[in-house]
């Protein structure tokens, strides 16, 4: 019976003469719907509950929520409502994998998107929704960073905080506490984009979250990336997560993912077991700045010989771009030549003493057995300043999102030939000469390599980076001889880290992680 409904019908019947774009305006005014978000309850309405019935009409256990919305959503002006409790057949496989892929485009989609606190009683004051249960959840992540417009609501389906206005995302004051709850700035909660950029900042956005299913706190995640992957329930939580890392390092070869301290996944052992190994930040190490950079340079350019540096570069650029192969990362790694050795739990390597609850193969005097270990970082191509370097997500995916693509150059392409190619080699040595974050990789019998587990961060550095005629000894492993052990390194997050400091050689990884 409405004004828009009589004008769509009576557009598309009598009037074949009106431009397609006008008839299209005018269903897409009619069609516009509004998103739930909110966190599950006792006795949810499902599809079967409510399909071919009149929402009103009802009288169950778990229907006030959802009759609430709907009336909220013919209050604001609109037809159409989108539950997940109910518009999804949860028994149907192939549907629910679709709409969860589809859930963020339709968040982003929605005219409007309503967030339902249950437990935020009627005129509560600021902080109620930073202490909701509903800021707690998984899958309220997307539900919050897609929606253009959004609007929460009380326990009694009261505004918050008496804010009439008709979109939240515009209120300073509620963007504020929510930026505060989620870690998240204002900026990116009113004008998210998803994509691969800053990848390991995203995790950390999640790493605090449940989910009632193990899995979906990895599928939660899907549409934040902008990717699509099989839902593919009753995996385990670590095949669900291995999988969006896996993914992540495909597509972007952003290789900041590896930076973790805690358990390692049964799915490959460079990516954590858990997504909560991302909740605390990054190990901030010292930055040059370019006064430092240009101080080191022209230092260099008195002791390293510029073909020397130009092949050290050359070759740091060949390196393969890091992904998986069956589970096993390839690329992306580098490592400081050493020697290394162990007795009984203890591994060293020069003057690096590492203790791990880890069984290993013991040395014998009588019967001496050799392991390989290697001490690596992850590569980051950055450092080589390529200038066709990005990292703006600025290709789209079949959903119309940003996503990053296989750049047209391949490694290599950008050889270094002149002065200037010295001054910018030069400036590589600089940088690596800095303390890296690297962890520690044990060679298992099938040759690939598995990482050792660790509860504190690992800080190295390279003593002399002028002794480029030895950096240049580009391996893939290095043997395992005893040393002696005179120096324990044990860095762990949020206090000063002691520095390894030793002479290196800058290796590529060549054989697969497990």
């Amino acid at each position: 019976m409405t004004t828009e409904y009589k004008q769509l019908r009576l557009s598309i019947m009598k009037h074949a003469d009106l431009p397609m774009g006008h008839i299209t305006d005018i269903v897409a005014m009619y069609f516009r719907y509004v998103m739930l978000s909110h966190r599950w309850g006792e006795n949810e309405p499902l599809l079967h509950d409510i399909q071919d019935k009149i929402v009103y009409k009802l009288n169950a256990a778990g229907l006030i929520k959802l009759q609430s919305f709907c009336k909220v959503v013919l209050q604001a002006g609109f037809h159409w409502a989108w539950v997940d409790t109910c518009c999804i057949d949860q028994k149907n496989h192939v549907e629910l994998q679709k709409s969860l892929n589809s859930a963020f485009a339709w968040y982003h989609n929605s005219a409007l998107t309503v967030v339902y606190l249950s437990d935020v009683p009627s005129s509560s004051k600021a902080g109620a929704l930073a202490k909701s249960a509903w800021n707690t959840r998984g899958w309220t992540v997307p539900e919050f960073l897609a929606p253009k417009v959004i609007h929460f609501y009380q326990q009694d389906w009261t505004p918050y905080l008496d804010n009439l206005s008709f979109n939240h995302k515009e209120s300073v004051e509620i963007m504020h506490e929510l930026e505060d709850a989620t870690g998240i700035d204002a900026c990116t909660l009113v004008a998210f984009q998803p994509g691969m950029k800053d990848a390991r900042e995203k995790l950390q956005w999640a790493s605090t979250r449940v989910t009632t299913v193990p899995e979906d706190i990895a599928y939660s995640l899907f549409g934040i990336f902008g990717i699509q992957l099989p839902i593919l329930y009753g995996e385990n939580a670590q095949n669900a997560l291995g999988r969006l890392l896996q993914e992540i390092v495909a597509r972007s070869w952003d290789i900041t993912i590896l930076d973790w301290v805690g358990q390692p996944s049964k799915f490959n052992s460079c990516l954590p077991a858990d997504i909560t190994a991302y909740a605390a930040p990054p190990c901030v190490l010292p930055y040059l700045s370019e006064d430092e950079i240009q101080t080191a340079v022209s230092s260099l350019r008195h002791t390293v010989a510029m073909d020397k540096a130009l092949k050290l570069y050359n070759q740091l650029n060949n390196m393969s771009y890091p992904g998986f192969a069956n589970c096993r990362l390839r690329g992306g790694l580098v490592q400081p030549k050493g020697h290394c050795s162990h007795t009984e739990s203890k591994q060293t390597l020069d003057d690096l003493l590492i203790t791990t609850e880890e069984r290993l193969a013991q040395f014998s005097r009588l019967r001496p057995t050799q392991q390989t270990f290697l001490l690596v970082c992850p590569w980051d191509r950055r450092l080589l300043e390529l200038p066709d370097f990005t990292d703006s997500d600025d290709t789209q995916s079949p959903g119309g999102w940003s996503e990053l693509e296989s750049l047209d150059s391949s490694p290599g392409e950008e050889e270094l030939t002149n002065s200037e190619s010295y001054s910018q080699a030069l400036r590589l040595i600089a940088r690596l000469g800095q303390p890296f974050d690297a962890f520690l990789l044990a060679q298992q019998r099938s040759g690939a390599y598995k990482r050792i587990t660790s509860d504190c961060d690992i800080i190295a550095q390279v003593k002399d980076m002028t002794s480029v005629h030895s950096m240049m000894d580009i391996r893939g492993q290095s043997s395992v001889t005893p040393t002696p052990a005179p120096a324990l390194l044990d860095s762990r997050r949020g206090s000063t880290p002691p520095v390894l400091r030793k002479t290196a050689v800058w290796t590529a990884v060549t054989p697969p992680l497990a």
